[in-house]
């Protein structure tokens, strides 16, 4: 379906219209510059604001139209678009240059940019490094693959701008000047989209191309090689740190978060819970150290956050069990971080759409933590096959008797944990949504 029909021949064709599509075309046309949208969706998430705000811009949904592409003088992708689409690279190999939002972003921000990237902890770590900031009077913005789209963040001035950037959005990065950036970890995730976990690997390394400092974790072999080793890092590990690093360390029995020399707080004073969620801290802290963040207003920082919603969130403690929400645990690395991170043993709920995941690197950490499995969604079956019997295996039609099941199963001093490996959107709006169900349901058990 066309809406418009346009008979501009210079013009920037911007494909996708949901919410990053529509803060692409709203900047470009406050520039004054001609704008052609493609949608592949006759009815795109965007549609009503654009219609809207932008009335007279010429609108393509349906089949993409080849001409569209190699008629523009540039093309901006949107990140739910895959540089694979076979238009994209016709009008690559013309020459037509291909960028994203972040480059237009980066050609108008005046102020300094941290960026932060990975499988897992990408959230948890750009809002922990925007309320240090923001500890030390700093205006900061906060946006990309979190809340905001990064041009609206062009709207007021800021001190300071704190991105996490997906790997989708990197795909299409050509320069993004940096103070500091990190790749966090690399799990397999968006098989779908990717050939391998090489190639996955790659889009987030681009992350370190135009940084002054490199923030490295130092206990991922795959972030670790993505630096020459002649570049100057700061590093991050759940060992004893080296000289310039942060880490962990233990004196008369206590465990602390640490530099190399110097203790810095007990682990047992945060808030967040679980091994993965040190490791965001000690990456937030380096990140903080790398643009000069002072440290007791970093620490106080730390130790007031609570966690974000559906990221190994606690629930309620019932009959001597816990419940934890780790709903945002959408790939099989986030789950294993989970699994691994919470102490105790699991009732792990599970599935849903597994993106290509290969679910047997589940088997060995579910067999040693897990007392049983409870499997809900389209791919529950895959994950039953690939872990081979390692614990008992129970499904669920629905989130509610999950849950039932689930509280039969556990013992006291045992957790309930949902960490799914999979995305939610074959039984859920998003992840959001899901995490609610599971709080809800584990609510009404109390009744």
């Amino acid at each position: 379906m066309t809406t418009h029909k346009s008979d501009v021949h210079a013009y920037t064709l911007v494909v996708g219209l949901g919410m990053t599509g529509l803060s692409v075309v709203r900047h470009l046309h406050n520039l004054g510059e001609p704008v052609v949208v493609v949608d592949s969706r006759d009815i795109p998430p965007a549609l009503h604001e654009f219609k809207q705000s932008c009335p007279n811009i010429p609108l393509h949904t349906g089949k993409f139209d080849h001409k569209l592409f190699t008629g523009a003088h540039r093309i901006v992708v949107s990140p739910g678009v895959p540089m694979s689409e076979p238009a994209l690279k016709l009008a690559q190999e013309q020459g037509i240059e291909i960028s994203g939002d972040i480059d237009l972003f980066a050609n108008e921000a005046t102020a300094p940019v941290v960026a932060i990237t990975g499988s897992n902890g990408k959230s948890t770590v750009t809002t922990l490094v925007a309320l240090m900031a923001e500890k030390n009077g700093i205006d900061v913005a906060v946006g990309g693959n979190i809340g905001v789209p990064v041009l609206d963040l062009l709207d007021e001035p800021k001190d300071l701008y704190v991105l996490e950037l997906s790997s989708f959005q990197l795909e299409t990065l050509n320069r993004l000047p940096m103070i500091s950036s990190v790749v966090l970890n690399i799990s397999a995730d968006h098989m779908d989209r990717y050939p391998d976990v090489a190639t996955y690997a790659m889009s987030k390394q681009a992350i370190y191309r135009d940084t002054e400092h490199a923030v490295v974790n130092r206990d991922d072999p795959v972030v670790s090689r993505m630096l020459p080793a002649s570049q100057k890092s700061i590093g991050f590990t759940l060992g004893r740190p080296d000289t310039g690093d942060f880490g962990l360390c233990v004196a008369d029995n206590i465990e602390y978060l640490c530099t190399h020399d110097e203790q810095l707080v007990e682990t047992s004073a945060l808030k967040i819970r679980g091994k993965h969620n040190l490791a965001n801290a000690l990456a937030a802290l380096a990140l903080g150290q790398s643009i000069g963040l002072p440290m007791p207003a970093m620490l106080q920082a730390l130790k007031q956050f609570p966690g974000l919603p559906h990221r190994t969130q606690w629930v309620v403690e019932l009959n001597g069990v816990s419940w934890y929400n780790d709903s945002k645990g959408t790939n099989v690395g986030a789950t294993l971080a989970a699994i691994e991170g919470l102490p105790g043993k699991h009732v792990l709920i599970a599935g849903g759409q597994g993106k290509g995941a290969d679910f047997s690197l589940l088997a060995a950490g579910v067999k040693q933590r897990c007392r049983a499995l409870v499997l809900i969604g389209e791919d529950a079956d895959k994950i039953a096959a690939a872990i081979e019997d390692a614990v008992p295996v129970e499904y669920a039609d629905t989130m509610e008797s999950a849950v039932k099941l689930a509280a039969g199963l556990a013992q006291k001093g045992d957790n309930v944990l949902l960490s799914p490996a999979c995305a939610s959107f074959d039984m859920y709006q998003g992840f959001e949504q899901r995490g609610d169900a599971f709080i809800q349901a584990v609510q009404e058990l109390q009744s």
